[in-house]
């Protein structure tokens, strides 16, 4: 690594580059073409390590480009077509690379910058994963891939439906060990990792150490080199990700939360909860309040996830309101935003969620609202991570230092002016709405309850219309005139007079 130099000019030309490294010049200029020149620390460590054949365990903080750290020695260690010893491969087309990632969209993003990475070397990526058709990944499998990267229920999946061979895997990677382990997959990942050649290479990257990870490391790799990309006494989240931890009211945070949205430094947004329908919840309140936001959350199926995050990563959509198993993995780098709505569970929950902004160089800013109810568990957190948030200060919608913490104008309210076909919908609906609080399942009065024709004319719950209508039906009025006849007893069928009758006759 570079010392750090006070000269500008210097410093720009003592900065390490992937050829510096050793990597191959196809793969150089397939990542100078996207505009990439200079590793990270991670990458800068991790490469000739992995390049020169040793097994190793990484730990990086989420954000730091970890990707290419096992991406890059991937591409190196396989044989392509035109390579030098293509010829020799037992069985040319089947899989020579494994990637394991916890989640999906972790999985796109990982073959699609190790598929980038590979595009003047030409090596066939497949991606895998779970809740779209088999068809696409299969016909790709029967027609040859090199490297294979997926989620491991998907993969265990064809695996024992014997369409996935990984008889001929020389290097394996675990990315986001961490997080597999939090979804209950290390189980599915040692079941894969045994169906490779005991001769692999294997690479574990994690942002946190678990002692679950250090045994499976330790009973999976075979004498693994550790990095680490910071110091020891480093913090687990990334020094470019600016922190706030506001106590707040929940039935005051969408007013916090419309405000935010309207800082001008707010490109793109995360707002994080803890469940789905939180997550919902929220999304229909900030669509009233007219912001454009999109859920994306578990009972999403994977195609409206793809569609979700394709708008996103476009800037159609600025704004998802997420849960943390849809959300992990995610990598766009220039979310500005990372607001935990409800506290996390854990002090891993919360260094992925922040995770998601100050990604590969850039700032962020995350806010963290903690109800009352929820100040012990931020205190768990705040202690494990060894943050400075130990006093919480109450924060209101209306509170000057929420205003000028997060750069909010002056004067700001916490809904956007409603475009005239929204807000005409919306009217529409709240019509809709006060009618049927107007009206009962069997008439015009509430609860089922029914009024006499006199005293229609003095209900405000009927307008004019209903109430000649009423008026002028002849069912209306013969039923009113049963309402006023006297009730007759009978016995055993024979009419029997009562006494007040008996008592009005006398008086007739």
């Amino acid at each position: 690594m570079t010392l750090p130099s006070t000269d500008s000019e210097a410093t720009q030309t003592e900065k390490t580059t992937f050829a510096d490294l050793g990597v191959n010049p196809a793969i150089v200029q397939a990542l100078k073409a996207e505009g990439i020149e200079n590793p990270f620390p991670i990458q800068e460590m991790a490469i000739p390590i992995a390049l020169a054949g040793s097994d190793l365990i990484g730990q990086a903080r989420t954000g730091t480009g970890k990707t290419l750290a096992f991406g890059i020695p991937i591409l190196e260690h396989i044989v392509l077509e035109g390579d030098e010893g293509f010829g020799e491969l037992p069985a040319p087309g089947k899989p020579q690379a494994l990637v394991m990632t916890p989640t999906r969209e972790l999985a796109q993003q990982v073959g699609n910058d190790i598929a980038t990475a590979a595009r003047i070397r030409g090596a066939r990526v497949l991606t895998i994963y779970g809740g779209v058709g088999y068809d696409s990944q299969l016909d790709a499998l029967a027609s040859g891939v090199d490297v294979v990267v997926g989620t491991p229920g998907r993969l265990l999946d064809l695996l024992h439906r014997r369409e996935l061979d990984l008889s001929h895997v020389r290097i394996a990677v675990l990315d986001e060990a961490d997080e597999m382990l939090d979804l209950g997959f290390l189980p599915d990942v040692e079941a894969l990792l045994d169906r490779t050649p005991t001769s692999r290479q294997t690479l574990l990257f994690s942002a946190t150490m678990p002692a679950v990870i250090m045994s499976l490391a330790r009973s999976r790799l075979n004498q693994p080199v550790n990095i680490r990309a910071e110091g020891h006494d480093a913090q687990s989240t990334v020094p470019q990700t600016t922190q706030f931890v506001y106590q707040a009211h929940s039935m005051d945070k969408p007013e916090i939360l419309g405000k935010i949205l309207q800082s001008p430094s707010m490109h793109r947004m995360m707002i994080f909860t803890r469940t789905k329908r939180s997550a919902q919840r929220l999304t229909d309140e900030l669509s009233e309040r007219g912001f454009d936001v999109a859920p994306l959350h578990g009972d999403l199926n994977q195609v409206q996830r793809e569609k979700t995050m394709k708008r996103f990563r476009n800037g159609k959509v600025h704004v998802l309101v997420c849960t943390d198993v849809a959300a992990r993995g995610i990598d766009v780098d220039d979310v500005t935003h990372v607001i935990n709505y409800e506290v996390p569970d854990d002090p891993e929950q919360y260094v992925h969620r922040i995770g998601r902004t100050g990604r590969a160089g850039h700032d962020g800013i995350a806010v963290t609202l903690v109800d009352w109810q929820d100040v012990t568990r931020w205190k768990v957190i705040n202690k494990a991570l060894d943050l400075p948030f130990h006093e919480l200060v109450e924060t209101y919608s209306t509170s000057p230092h929420l205003f000028s913490d997060l750069d909010i104008p002056e004067g700001t309210k916490g809904y956007l002016s409603k475009p005239a076909e929204h807000s005409a919908k919306h009217q529409d609906r709240e019509d809709a709405r006060e009618h049927g609080r107007g009206r009962g399942r069997r008439g015009p009065a509430r609860h089922g309850s029914e009024l006499h024709g006199s005293e229609l004319h003095d209900s405000g719950t009927q307008d004019a219309g209903q109430q000649d209508r009423i008026q002028e039906s002849p069912k209306s009025a013969e039923h009113a005139e049963k309402r006023h006849r006297k009730r007759r007893r009978t016995h055993n069928g024979k009419p029997v007079e009562r006494k007040a009758d008996h008592q009005e006759a006398e008086k007739g």
